[in-house]
């Protein structure tokens, strides 16, 4: 008696890095019931291919370059509520991993993980469930649920992980120097930080700062 054929899960590539997406090719391409329909080095392309190759699932890198990943899966998912996203990053902040996962991403993995863990973070999220390894499920536990910052808290703290003043902060918010005095000194409060140097510690371990 003849097997039904067991029906190709389609992919969508989204990395910048050629290299890297030849051997995200090797790698899926090599797995029987995976197929590679298209790949994009940009969050727009991503948008663009989404809509008219229909995949099943994509795999989508965070650092892109246009179109970043995070507003690329917004963009994706208000095309389509239904769309499965596997996240490929090397962003490992807590903070990251909470924005893709509240943007619309169903798995979350870094890209120290395994071929064959990329393999089954698809084939888990085509069946519409979520993949988040322990590594990740921890990460996450470590984002504090009291110390959500507004927009212009983040702004500050990503300044002043740059090593910013408080004139500098000013003058690159077009505020007065007291008022940046004070959002830094609410900012540390709310983070329960000491001094500068560890807020800045803390947005980098979170992800709201990266030094490309």
């Amino acid at each position: 008696m003849t097997m039904p054929a067991t029906s190709l899960v389609k992919i969508l590539l989204v990395e910048d890095h050629f290299m890297a997406r030849i051997a995200l090719r090797s790698i899926l391409g090599n797995t029987h019931t995976l197929s590679v329909v298209g790949e994009a080095d940009n969050g727009n392309d991503a948008v663009r291919l989404h809509a008219s190759l229909h995949p099943d699932v994509i795999v989508m890198d965070l650092n892109l370059p246009g179109l970043n990943g995070f507003d690329a899966i917004t963009a994706i998912r208000q095309q389509n509520r239904a769309a499965k996203i596997v996240v490929l990053s090397n962003y490992e902040g807590s903070e990251d991993v909470y924005r893709a996962l509240r943007n619309g991403a169903m798995a979350y993995l870094t890209k120290d993980a395994s071929g064959q863990e990329l393999v089954s973070a698809i084939q888990t999220v085509h069946q519409g469930i979520r993949y988040l390894p322990r590594a990740v499920k921890d990460r996450l536990a470590e984002r504090p649920p009291l110390t959500d910052l507004t927009p212009r808290e983040k702004q500050v703290l990503s300044l002043i992980a740059h090593g910013n003043s408080n004139r500098e902060i000013a003058a690159a918010l077009q505020i007065a120097e007291k008022t940046a005095r004070i959002h830094v000194s609410s900012l540390l409060d709310k983070l329960g930080a000491r001094d500068r140097t560890q807020a800045a510690i803390y947005a980098i371990q979170r992800g709201f700062v990266h030094f490309e």
